[in-house]
């Protein structure tokens, strides 16, 4: 007979795991950190080409100013092309473009000169678009434009803010009285013209009438409006619109015909009938 003492004794066989097995967790931030690092290339990407183009487009626009102009190759132009270039290159049209020098050699006097253009196409057709310059030159530079204006005084040309002065001399029956001639600038037809606003004899103020009277047609000679052509000095796509004087200085304004970025006629130098 066999007792509890003599029965060998069995190990109880495991206990059964009732819990389902665990599901293994998928790692995302890796995941997470390659987008973020693929997203930083491509806009490094962006960047790098945009950098690329602004210096493409910059440099391209520098070197053709230079070479219509014939001006010297180490004149320093500035170029600042606003917004992204790589859209504007894709699409075919440069925004807002300022190009800006100083001391640009205008065929026979020099200005400082700032173009300023918006929507111009850089291929195709230039349809749209809008441009104007602004030509700013001093005291010296007006007397070399002036030389070339047939019996203007241009030897005591001054500026007097808002109008040109010059002197001059009237003589009758012998005597001789200095005149001194106030003109105010205006532009007509893409012309300078310089119309007399006072006039002084011998320091006194006097009117032009007054003047004719005395001096009869002597006086036309200081009474004459002056109409200057500047056509001969800027591309034949630029109008003169305006002219003043500012301080020491005189300021033009001109429109710019879109068309002379493609059109080689509209680049040329105009002429003066």
């Amino acid at each position: 007979m066999t007792t509890s003492d003599t029965q060998p004794t069995q190990p109880l066989p495991p206990a059964a795991d009732t819990r389902s097995p665990r599901k293994r967790r998928r790692r995302i931030w890796p995941w997470i950190v390659a987008l973020v690092v693929v997203g930083g290339l491509a806009v490094g990407a962006w960047f790098a080409g945009e950098w690329i183009a602004r210096d493409v487009v910059t440099k391209t626009i520098r070197e053709q100013v230079i070479t219509q102009l014939a001006l010297p190759a180490d004149q320093q132009v500035d170029v600042v092309v606003k917004g992204a270039v790589l859209p504007q290159l894709i699409v075919g049209t440069l925004q807002d473009v300022t190009i800006a020098s100083d001391d640009v050699q205008l065929q026979s006097f020099a200005g400082d000169v700032t173009v300023h253009a918006q929507d111009i196409a850089i291929r195709g057709e230039s349809g749209g678009g809008t441009a104007t310059a602004t030509v700013v030159i001093d005291e010296e530079q007006l007397r070399t434009l002036l030389s070339t204006v047939q019996n203007f005084p241009v030897e005591s040309l001054g500026l007097a803010a808002p109008n040109l002065a010059f002197s001059s001399e009237l003589s009758l029956f012998g005597i001789t009285l200095p005149v001194g001639v106030a003109l105010t600038p205006s532009a007509a037809e893409g012309d300078i013209v310089l119309t007399p606003a006072s006039v002084q004899l011998a320091g006194t103020d006097i009117s032009a009438a007054d003047l004719k009277t005395r001096f009869g047609g002597l006086a036309d000679t200081v009474l004459r409006d002056w109409t200057v052509c500047i056509a001969q000095y800027i591309p034949a796509g630029a109008t003169l619109t305006a002219i003043e004087v500012t301080g020491d200085e005189v300021v033009a304004d001109l429109d710019i015909s879109p068309a002379i970025v493609t059109d080689p006629a509209l680049q040329e130098v105009g002429t003066c009938e």
